[in-house]
C-alpha cells in the first residue's frame, strides 16, 4: 500500500483503490489533490486493471475547494477549469475501468468527478447536488457534457436553477448511479464488482471505455462502422480465441 497524505492509493492484486482524503473540507478537489489523481491516471502500475474511487469520513467528494476559487482571476480560471477537463477526460479513457464507491457529498464538482467513472455505487446517505447557482458561479470541471448527459439538458438545468438534491435512489432512477445500496456496503460492491470487471479480457474493457460513448454522439452511419471496427480488433484477437477455446472447453478463460 502506497499512499500521500491526500490521496491513499492501495492495490491488491488487479485492483487499485483511491481513497480521497481531505476530512476536515469533505474531501473537496483543490489543485493538489486533482494533481494526485493526475498523476495516478497518467502513469498507473502496469498491474492494475482496474481502479476504485471513494472518499473518507463520510463522503466522496463535496466539489471544487471555494477558497482556491477565490484566489483566481478570470484568465486563470480558465485555464482550471480546462485543466479539470483534462483530467475528467483522463479519468474517463485512460482506459482503466473506474468505479466510484459513494457515500455522503457528492456535490458540484464531486459529481462531475463521479460522472467521469464508469460504475457507480450510491449508499443511502449519497447527497446529489450542482449548487453553483447558489454560490453565483457556473459548472467548470464538465458538468454540462457529463452530468448533462446522463440526465439532460432540461433535467439538469432545473437542477442548478433550484439546488436541488437527490438521494441515492432518486439518483439510481435518474442515472447519477447504478447501484444503490445499503450503508456502508458502497465499497464493498465496488470491490466484488472489480474483481469481476478485472476478470474481462483487458482489450474488451478498453474498447468498451473507448468506444461506446464517442459512437453514442456518432452519426448512425459512422457509428455502426466504428462498432465494426472495435467488433474486428477484439474478435480476432488472442484473447477472442481463448475466450472460445474456454467456453468449447466448459472452464473459465484465462486472460492476458
Amino acid at each position: 500500500m502506497t499512499q500521500t497524505d491526500i490521496l491513499k492509493i492501495a492495490i491488491d492484486g488487479p485492483v487499485a483503490t483511491l481513497t480521497m482524503n481531505r476530512p476536515e473540507k469533505r474531501n473537496a478537489m483543490c489543485d493538489e489533490l486533482l494533481d494526485a489523481l493526475d498523476r495516478f491516471f497518467s502513469a498507473p502500475p502496469e498491474a492494475v486493471r482496474v481502479v476504485i474511487l471513494t472518499g473518507t469520513a463520510g463522503h466522496f467528494c463535496s466539489g471544487l475547494d471555494l477558497s482556491e476559487h477565490v484566489a483566481r482571476d478570470a484568465e486563470n480560471t480558465m485555464y482550471h477549469s480546462r485543466n479539470w477537463h483534462r483530467v475528467m477526460e483522463m479519468i474517463q479513457f485512460s482506459g482503466l475501468p473506474v468505479i466510484s464507491a459513494m457515500f455522503g457529498a457528492v456535490i458540484g464538482g464531486g459529481l462531475e468527478l463521479a460522472s467521469a467513472t464508469h460504475v457507480r455505487i450510491a449508499e443511502p446517505s449519497t447527497i446529489f447536488q450542482l449548487p453553483e447557482g447558489m454560490r453565483g458561479i457556473f459548472v467548470g470541471g464538465g458538468a454540462t457534457i457529463g452530468v448533462g448527459r446522463i440526465l439532460g439538458a432540461d433535467r439538469m438545468r432545473e437542477m442548478m436553477l433550484t439546488g436541488r438534491k437527490y438521494n441515492a435512489d432518486e439518483g439510481l432512477a435518474l442515472g447519477l448511479c447504478h447501484y444503490s445500496v445499503g450503508e456502508g456496503e458502497a465499497l464493498e460492491l465496488a470491490q466484488k464488482l472489480a474483481g469481476r470487471i478485472a476478470k474481462n479480457a483487458k482489450l474488451s474493457n478498453y474498447m468498451m471505455i473507448q468506444a461506446i460513448s464517442r459512437i453514442t454522439e456518432m452519426p448512425r452511419a459512422e457509428g455502426l462502422f466504428t462498432e465494426s471496427l472495435c467488433a474486428a480488433v477484439s474478435q480476432t484477437s488472442a484473447d477472442a480465441e481463448e475466450g472460445l477455446r474456454a467456453f468449447l472447453e466448459k472452464r473459465a478463460p484465462v486472460f492476458r
